[in-house]
């Protein structure tokens, strides 16, 4: 008889939204340099910088450019008459303050906020100015930090215990038979799970295990410590150039103690603005200068892989375009981004990969080498494809 196959292995639900069309919010305390991040990364001046608390009061949105080396060999390959690189939409929140789970400050308005975004940027100040005040008094990045993970989890907690009473309530007279009360019996026992971890565990949501049944419940509720988050830690210009703050090797502590596995990425706003303020050339040649780049390009693309976001590319000498899509999307989802009838009406794809363009120099010579290929409705798009696509009449 012959072998028998390995069962395949279960796909891991993504934590979130299941959205190709995913923001992220930057987050902190007032005057942390969130609003002054936000402008020189959207390259506005939307955001409203101020040295007093809740300068901020409605969000701001932006949509950055997410740099990519790729999309700029294509450019120069196909000489298109446009060129849509991929965007990361950046929503600039106001400053949250110890108390703001429980309303203080623009606690309900500020958290609701957080709640409609996918990911989180938290900037945290490391950087000494008597000029720009601290709500706290003192600059402390480890008690900042530690406030707003409070913050986040207290409103958590309270949401879920809403939820899970209003659950019991619903399910005092479940019998055992039906299918039904069986599922409302599970998704009690993974709310009281959630509560478990954000109460007994003092963790984060994201950061506990989960089966994909679990993950369909928790991502129903919509909670602010399911979100990813990258650390951004704000320093002064001359610290950054240096790589030197005496803050830095805490801040990592903390987060491989309470948050392991989240990225930090140091940076300092002073700098970005005064590049900002340079000419292209100018730029290049102060970066040269100081020995620092700007760090405005990973951190946009740390946004992007926080999401689990890739991208594919459609080409031609009309334009070149980067589509943003969610890792694990297939083909006629990935082509249901362009329009939905491409969706709908979905026949096939030809596909090749992008290294196989750059190894290969043309279409033809990759169709050439048989590396264009003809991919159905089960194809699970990857990183950098470049896609044609067939849809019925």
């Amino acid at each position: 008889m012959p072998p028998k196959k390995a069962p395949a292995q279960e796909k891991k639900t993504i934590l979130g939204r299941p959205s190709n069309n995913l923001k992220v919010g930057i987050v902190g305390l007032p005057n942390v340099g969130k609003s002054s991040f936000f402008n020189v990364l959207s390259d506005t001046d939307l955001g409203k910088a101020a040295n007093f608390p809740y300068a901020t009061i409605n969000p701001e949105e932006a949509r950055i450019p997410v740099p990519d080396p790729r999309f700029d060999w294509l450019c120069d390959v196909y000489k298109p008459a446009s060129r849509v690189p991929a965007f990361l939409t950046c929503i600039d929140i106001a400053g949250l303050t110890a108390g703001a789970s429980t309303g203080a400050g623009l606690g309900n308005a500020f958290l609701s906020h957080v709640r409609a975004v996918d990911g989180i940027f938290q900037v945290v100040r490391a950087f000494d100015d008597a000029e720009v005040i601290h709500v706290e008094g003192d600059v402390n990045p480890i008690r900042d930090m530690e406030i707003i993970q409070t913050e986040l989890r207290l409103k958590d907690i309270e949401w879920v215990e809403k939820h899970l009473e209003g659950l019991k309530r619903g399910g005092r007279a479940l019998g055992n038979n039906s299918l039904a009360d069986k599922a409302k019996k599970e998704e009690i026992a993974t709310v009281e799970k959630v509560l478990k971890v954000l109460s007994e565990e003092n963790k984060d949501v994201r950061k506990a295990e989960w089966s994909n049944k679990e993950i369909d419940v928790v991502n129903g509720l919509t909670l602010l410590t399911a979100k990813p988050v990258t650390y951004l830690v704000n320093l002064s210009e001359k610290d950054y150039i240096r790589k030197k703050n005496k803050w830095l090797p805490k801040i990592k502590a903390w987060i491989d103690e309470h948050n392991p596995g989240d990225l930090l990425i140091p940076f300092s706003v002073s700098l970005e603005e005064r590049l900002a303020r340079l000419s292209p050339e100018e730029k290049e040649e102060e970066q040269k200068k100081i020995g620092a780049t700007s760090a405005l390009g990973k951190i946009t693309n740390a946004g992007y892989q926080m999401l689990d976001l890739i991208r594919y590319f459609t080409c031609g000498p009309d334009e070149v375009r980067a589509w943003t899509i969610r890792r694990g999307t297939k083909a006629p989802q990935a082509a249901g981004v362009i329009h939905s009838d491409f969706e709908n009406k979905f026949v096939c794809g030809e596909i090749m990969s992008y290294d196989d363009l750059k190894e290969h120099g043309s279409e033809a010579a990759v169709k050439a080498a048989g590396k264009l290929r003809q991919q159905g409705k089960p194809y699970e798009m990857q990183d950098g494809d470049i896609a044609y696509w067939k849809a019925g009449g």
